[in-house]
């Protein structure tokens, strides 16, 4: 697996819950398909990680420093850590402002970029004897760019690479790596990745599956629960508060108003779809708060009516951590696309949305996000081949 954003809190968590369950162990708690058994899907122990960020540091050093697993699991995972550095990595300030680091690859405009992300992709493929690769982008929250011409088609996107344009950021440069390697992409970020038209268009002509886009780990994942329940009782939201805050990298990224703005935005849409309705006063608040660190409070008040107009509230404070919610479903987004390949599919994974607050959709249309029908909808997906 090759990941954007591989120092990250996400990602070395994952790494490191991977190490854990190859030394042996068995708690497979927060993997929602550890218990699927589906030809060709990958086991956990397989997984083998690879991948870019603007800091340098061995995974065991980010891992330390990230501060997500107990002291037990950091001395188990030490060695194998201790020998993964990230490879430079790119980054574009005019995207990404909050974030800095000295690991990076300089190199002169988006087809060099996107020639040196194919050369260590073919690199880690060959060194590490590897049968096939997926890309999963975790790296912190850009800016989303204007709706550009540059966007809306392949051979318009393909213009925008050889003109340097400057809507085309870090995020799409990956994404566009991983389309012309072959390799399927998904995007746990808010970011503007491989989820624009030009960049669809150019993975169902390569055969590439994609999916994305925002992991929906804490406070959404609530929402899309909590939402269904409300409709089916006819309990109207007439109001819905959300606040969060969270001191990791991410929290840090999204101090910059404008990666904030591409956060809430993937946040945003999910009540009104599910409820039928708009609700007027639904308000998202995210606040960086370093004390912290990965451990990130979610709180929502909500405020309902009732039988005869009566009004009531509910109130729900998850203190979670993030890093353990996210990593299990990297691991997973990870083992289903690969099998979409398997499967020649290609294009947007529909199946994959019970993973995102904003999941693409194969035609184009309004996404589901009623948890339950998710769930649903990849479970139909996963035994769909093996029940003919």
């Amino acid at each position: 697996m090759a990941i954007v954003g591989l120092g990250g809190a996400v990602a070395t968590t994952a790494v490191a819950g991977v190490e854990i369950l190859r030394s042996g162990a068995n708690r497979m708690h927060g993997l929602p398909l550890s218990n699927v058994s589906v030809p060709g899907l990958a086991n956990y122990e397989d997984l083998v990680f690879g991948g870019w960020d603007l800091n340098g540091q061995s995974l065991a050093n980010a891992a330390s420093e990230h501060n997500v697993l107990n002291d037990k699991q950091v001395a188990a995972v030490m060695p194998a850590l201790s020998t993964i550095h990230p490879w430079p990595a790119i980054g574009n300030a005019a995207f990404c402002r909050r974030i800095e680091g000295a690991n990076t690859r300089e190199v002169g405009g988006h087809r060099a970029a996107i020639a040196a992300m194919l050369s260590d992709l073919r690199n880690f493929k060959k060194t590490k004897g590897l049968d096939d690769l997926v890309m999963i982008n975790l790296a912190s929250t850009e800016r989303t760019p204007a709706n550009s011409p540059a966007l809306q088609t392949a051979d318009a996107f393909e213009r925008a690479l050889d003109e340097d344009h400057p809507d085309v950021g870090p995020a799409m440069l990956y994404a566009a790596a991983a389309i012309k390697a072959g390799i399927p992409y998904g995007n746990f970020t808010p970011s503007v990745g491989a989820d624009v038209p030009a960049l669809i268009e150019l993975a169902r002509r390569s055969g590439v599956p994609i999916a994305g886009k925002d992991g929906k780990t804490g406070q959404t994942l609530m929402k899309t629960a909590l939402a269904p329940m409300l409709r089916a009782r006819s309990l109207h939201v007439d109001g819905w508060f959300s606040t969060n805050i969270l001191g990791n990298r991410d929290g840090q990224a999204l101090e910059d108003p404008d990666s904030l703005k591409s956060k809430l935005g993937t946040k945003g849409n999910v009540l009104d779809s599910i409820l039928g309705y708009p609700v007027q006063d639904h308000i998202v608040d995210i606040r960086y708060y370093r004390p912290r660190g990965d451990d990130k409070e979610a709180w929502d008040n909500i405020d309902i009516s009732g039988f005869l107009g009566h009004r009531m509230q509910i109130k729900v404070n998850f203190l979670c951590k993030d890093s353990i919610l996210a990593a299990p479903l990297v691991l997973e987004i990870a083992r289903v696309l690969d099998l979409a390949r398997q499967r020649g599919e290609s294009g947007p994974q529909e199946q994959l949305s019970v993973f995102f607050k904003a999941p693409m959709t194969a035609n184009g249309h309004a996404p589901e996000h009623s948890f339950h029908v998710q769930e649903r909808m990849l479970t139909d997906w996963l035994v769909g081949d093996t029940a003919q």
